[in-house]
């Protein structure tokens, strides 16, 4: 009788699995060699499936018979690039702690048993109507002698290297050696972004968090394919970021937060740390300036800049509204050029974030004409400028975008602007505000733009999301986390996951590729990630994560719960609500 082709996963164009021979009597050493292919096959069969990536891929092609196991002697080999070969470093230094394996890191060529990294002018091109993803397409191939991640640039080997990253068993996050086979599924990956602005914004002003918190983060957002980290450096109850011109700023400014905490600031050589961090991992950091509101702690600092030229007292509540520069002195517009000028020159970054929001007392004409007169300060000094929607009225100039933030989906004014040659980035505060609770009963966290839990974060498409802005507008999409009662990474990392991933795939996955059943199959799957990583996080009763008996412990543990202090507290844009 002939051979019976078996297989065990689904059917794909690459050869089958496995064999039954019926009717023939095998030789011996027939026999032997059946048993040991066999066996082989089953110890590099992946936990991991070759679509369970997030965000979810543009094309995936499984071959199963072509699953990769990382040798003993495995090495790095890329391009002669040096963009490449810090990509490829990367990679090794991800995977070293975990699989204890040396990893050198070598230029081409190739040999089997190898990870490989190609900057290719022969890589993935898309039509010149979607040519702002070009620079982060790539294409992951793995089969039995190795994987090849091929891009036309770092940032799209970079993005290939998170999706390997994801490939490999999660004990791969662990930061202590484990003992194990490390197999990639086979097959391939090509895959490109939806949206070319992805990202997420920490207030680092309400409460001041270290450089090292926000690395970490940088980290998060890193792993799912974010291109964007939006600091929020300066507000009512802190300022952020030194300014030589201006020292008071940091020193006086700096040293409050909310609930009366110590406060804190970033040194030119710590923000620098901070961008060359987010550099190496291809996040651009979009620094905010909010002006001419929230601007309590500036004029503390320089009571010049206040309308009655008088100190207000340090301000450690959550009230808004209530600061703001003055817009008729010539000295405030100093003040702007000099600080932006400088925050400018420490950002490699193509934009500058302006604030603008909930400036209640500067009113109609004052108020566009400040703006107007900030936007030319920001384009004289070669960026772009991003302010909350607020300042939609004011003049278009080149480049403009507007971070929209309502609950609303119908906002002529907004789609007014868009019509004059304005951008938007989405970042619905039903949909994408991170400070959110999950539930009624979450530990932390504001409900003043409803409870957001994963299906909500998820279930809503930016290209569609406002009325009167057709899809070409939307430049992309960021998830804000305030921090009003929020004081530690900790808490951060469980108010971010796992509704993090959810926009990050929103963000990246068209929506052809996107369904709640599939991701939430898929985020299931990091939750012993993050374990292994020492991540908090929310474990969301949406999500099937894996059974305890499945010895994994899946969620990270809620932050200690905190003595509330009475206080009101606001969504950082308003919407007070008395707890």
């Amino acid at each position: 009788m002939p051979a019976t082709p078996t297989t065990d996963g689904p059917a794909t164009d690459g050869p089958a699995t496995g064999f039954v021979v019926t009717g023939v009597e095998p030789a011996a050493a027939e026999l032997a060699g059946s048993a040991a292919g066999a066996a082989e096959r089953l110890l590099t069969r992946p936990p991991v499936g070759l679509g369970d990536v997030v965000p979810a891929p543009a094309s995936v092609r499984p071959q199963p018979a072509a699953n990769f196991a990382l040798p003993a002697d495995a090495a790095v080999r890329v391009s002669a690039d040096p963009a490449a070969r810090d990509v490829a470093e990367h990679l090794a230094e991800l995977l070293r702690p975990a699989t204890g394996l040396p990893l050198p890191v070598a230029d081409l060529p190739t040999i089997p048993g190898t990870l490989m990294l190609t900057l290719s002018a022969t890589a993935p091109r898309p039509s010149a109507a979607v040519r702002e993803w070009a620079a982060e397409e790539y294409r992951l191939d793995v089969d039995v002698d190795g994987v090849r991640i091929t891009a036309g640039t770092a940032t799209g080997l970079f993005h290939g290297v998170q999706t390997l990253r994801q490939l490999l068993p999660a004990a791969v996050e662990s930061r202590t050696t484990v003992a194990g086979r490390w197999v990639v599924p086979g097959g391939t990956i090509v895959d490109r972004p939806h949206f070319p602005y992805r990202g997420a914004m920490l207030d680092v002003a309400r409460h001041f968090f270290t450089v090292d918190d926000v690395c970490r983060v940088i980290d998060h957002l890193a792993r799912y394919k974010l291109n964007h980290l939006h600091l929020h450096l300066t507000d009512d109850q802190g300022w952020r970021i030194a300014v030589d011109s201006w020292p008071r700023l940091a020193t006086v400014g700096g040293r409050t937060e909310v609930g009366g905490g110590p406060g804190g600031w970033y040194t030119a050589a710590d923000y620098r740390r901070i961008v060359g961090y987010a550099a190496r991992r291809h996040v651009t950091v979009v620094p905010e300036v909010d002006l001419p509101g929230h601007t309590n702690a500036a004029l503390v600092a320089y009571p010049e800049l206040a309308p009655g030229k008088v100190a207000p007292p340090p301000y450690t509540g959550t009230e808004v509204g209530f600061s703001y520069v003055d817009p008729t002195d010539e000295r405030t517009y100093d003040f702007v050029a000099d600080v932006l000028g400088e925050v400018a020159a420490l950002t490699p970054g193509p934009w500058l974030h302006i604030g603008g929001d909930e400036a209640y007392k500067v009113k109609g004409a004052a108020y566009t004409g400040f703006v107007e007169r900030v936007q030319q300060i920001v384009a004289g000094l070669g960026r772009t400028v991003v302010g909350w929607h607020q300042i939609a009225p004011a003049d278009q100039v080149d480049g403009r975008v507007l971070q929209w933030w309502g609950t609303d989906g119908d906002d002529p004014t907004v789609a007014e602007a868009v019509r004059r040659g304005a951008r938007l980035i989405l970042s619905p505060g039903n949909h994408a505000y991170l400070d959110m609770k999950y539930a009624p009963d979450t530990p932390l966290g504001h409900d003043w733009a409803g409870l957001i839990d994963v299906h909500r974060a998820y279930h809503w498409d930016p290209a569609t999301h406002l009325t009167g802005v057709p899809a070409e507008a939307v430049l992309g999409v960021e998830a804000p986390l305030w921090t009003e009662s929020v004081t530690s990474l900790a808490e951060i990392e469980f108010l971010l996951l796992p509704r993090l991933p959810a926009l990050a795939e929103v963000a990246w996955s068209a929506p052809s590729t996107r369904s709640w059943a599939g991701f939430r199959e898929r985020l299931a799957g990091h939750g012993p990630r993050w374990q292994a990583a020492g991540i908090t996080f929310h474990p969301s009763p949406e999500i099937p994560w894996p059974r305890p008996s499945d010895n994994v412990r899946i969620a990270g543990s809620p932050p200690p719960a905190r003595q509330p202090r009475p206080r009101s507290v606001t969504s950082g844009q308003g919407q007070t609500k008395i707890t």
